[in-house]
């Protein structure tokens, strides 16, 4: 007899088969009862009757219990009110393992400190499960959209000796006779890698000291960033948008089901169309005072502001050329005023804030090193970065694009928490 798994059972109707996994829930009728099996791909209803099964597993009903192992064999059979559209017919349940003790986690209501206590029994339900399934295919959308449009995977160091974003939010640590930091960013190292290859992305993780304890903040979170030689700002903006799009039509294709369980309204993700709005720095802050704001110019949105402005646009919407003074050292100005600095934000609508920030970088070696001081940032942990100026420098830019936020907007939910697997935040290092 097969090991199927429950994804995979339209393929197997009519047909004996052996699942492997665990009991999700038990209900009963009368003669009959009903186990309901996950296996890790999806939810399945096993149906035990007597005559059907054995003696023996028709008289487990009271035995069986939330989150004991079990195999199951049984016959698939079509039912389109059974989720999955297929049901099992049960003739033998074997039980691996009993749990020791009850279950914590209930259907009943549990706080959020609760569950985070127990996020790794957490992921086991059946919402953390479809969140993460949208996850894995945000993350493989992402790299075959990379890999298919010619970039070069080069990963950047998680242990660095410089700053990219600025020292406030550094995790400093002790590395043998030095100091180090854990990266805020790939995209320095991107900018060689893109000298090198021409197009390149890194995807990992990424760590931000921010002492913030909203819901669009974590302090470990997971960043995809891409990085292109002989490309300027408006190219930048529009290999964000193809991103943007790509992803989130390989979410419509393959994550009908999990999207359906989060009761995500997909008419919201099924309008998000290329091109997306742009606007600058200067629109927008026109916009937010045409709102009623009294929001001061020369200081960067915070989540009021970008929910106001993504309140007005359908799609997601491109913020551009931004006060030099609130970016990064690296980012190039504009020709036309040297005030403003060549990024740019994109806001995801529906007030899920900004997903990708980016830009075109500073290419001329004397600009950049006036702004390294500028900064008060040390020269010599940035002497392999201005190198970059001084062999074949070329006009450059690139963005980065935050996993998390954007999971938590492709599924509609409250907070970037329930988007990584285990999260870390300011009061939170465990599990």
């Amino acid at each position: 007899m097969e090991t199927v798994t429950i994804q995979n059972l339209s393929a197997y109707n009519k047909q004996d088969v052996l699942l492997k996994g665990w009991v999700y829930n038990i209900r009963s009728i009368g003669k009959i009862w009903f186990v309901i099996l996950r296996d890790g791909t999806g939810l399945v209803q096993g149906v035990v009757l007597k005559g059907e099964a054995t003696d023996k597993t028709f008289a487990m009903e009271q035995d069986l219990n939330r989150e004991d192992a079990v195999i199951i064999t049984g016959m698939v059979r079509m039912d389109p009110r059974s989720v999955g559209g297929y049901e099992l017919a049960i003739r033998e349940i074997q039980v691996v393992s009993h749990v020791s003790e009850e279950y914590p986690i209930s259907p009943k209501e549990h706080g959020t400190d609760f569950l985070m206590t127990n996020r790794h029994l957490w992921l086991r339900s059946k919402r953390q499960h479809a969140i993460m399934r949208v996850r894995h295919q945000t993350v493989k959308a992402i790299r075959d959209f990379f890999d298919s449009q010619g970039f070069t995977l080069i990963d950047s160091p998680i242990f660095t000796g410089n700053a990219v974003e600025g020292t406030t939010t550094l995790f400093a640590l002790d590395y043998f006779e030095r100091s180090a930091y854990l990266t805020q960013s790939g995209q320095l190292y991107q900018e060689a890698g893109a000298a090198a290859f021409g197009k390149t992305y890194c995807f990992g993780p990424a760590f931000r000291a921010e002492k913030s304890k909203t819901r669009r903040h974590l302090t470990e979170f997971w960043m995809v960033e891409p990085e292109m030689a002989y490309c300027n700002l408006d190219e930048n903006m529009d290999w964000a948008e193809k991103l943007v799009c790509f992803i989130v039509n390989r979410i419509l294709e393959t994550s009908e089901v999990e999207l359906d369980i989060l009761e995500r309204d997909m008419s919201f993700l099924e309008r998000i169309i290329a091109p997306f709005p742009r606007i600058t720095y200067d629109e927008a802050v026109i916009l937010l005072v045409d709102q009623g704001t009294d929001f001061k110019y020369g200081t960067d949105f915070g989540a009021a502001e970008e929910s106001l402005i993504s309140e007005q646009f359908n799609q997601p919407v491109m913020i551009h050329r931004w006060p030099a003074e609130i970016k990064a050292f690296y980012m190039k100005r504009d020709d036309i005023n040297e005030e403003l600095a060549l990024g740019v934000d994109m806001i995801a609508p529906e007030g899920y804030g900004e997903i990708v920030g980016g830009g075109q970088r500073e290419d001329d070696l004397e600009i950049l090193m006036n702004r390294i001081r500028h900064h008060d940032l040390p020269m010599e942990p940035f002497k392999w970065y201005l190198d970059l100026r001084k062999y074949g420098s070329v006009p450059h830019a690139g963005f980065g694009l935050g996993l998390e936020r954007t999971v938590a907007w492709l599924c509609g939910t409250k907070h970037i928490r329930e988007t990584i697997p285990f999260p870390r935040t300011m009061t939170r290092l465990e599990p």
